[in-house]
């Protein structure tokens, strides 16, 4: 059984940052991909971004590119989402979420419970 538990969600002002973290147990992390998606009320959830095992391919949605950065310490089985300039447009819960590798990030085996992402104009 794999549990992914994030943090770091809240209320921002458009403009300001957040980091959200992703502690992951039950398995070996330096192992998978993880990823970050993100459903906003009424829509569908959406790829954010993934890295893959190593740390050292990563991959973004283009409208958080330059903005987001996702990253990873396997020591602490951790995975981070820093996103800087947050924009109202932002505002969605955001999952964690885990996968054998970068492809099947498309479809991922395991997923957080979410954690709520708001951002005040």
């Amino acid at each position: 059984q794999v549990q992914l538990v994030e943090s770091g969600g809240g209320l921002v002002q458009a403009g300001g940052s957040l980091r959200l973290s992703c502690a992951a147990s039950g398995r070996t992390f330096g192992n998978y991909a993880m990823g970050w998606f993100r459903q906003a009320p009424g829509k569908d959830r959406e790829f954010v971004a993934a890295i893959s095992s190593s740390g050292r391919i990563t991959d973004y949605t283009d409208s958080v590119k330059g903005r987001f950065t996702i990253s990873r310490d396997n020591a602490k089985n951790t995975v981070y989402l820093q996103m800087n300039s947050l924009k109202p447009e932002d505002t969605a819960v955001y999952y964690c979420a885990s996968a054998p590798g970068m492809q099947a990030m498309r479809n991922p085996g395991y997923w957080g419970q979410g954690t709520q992402v708001t951002v005040s104009s």
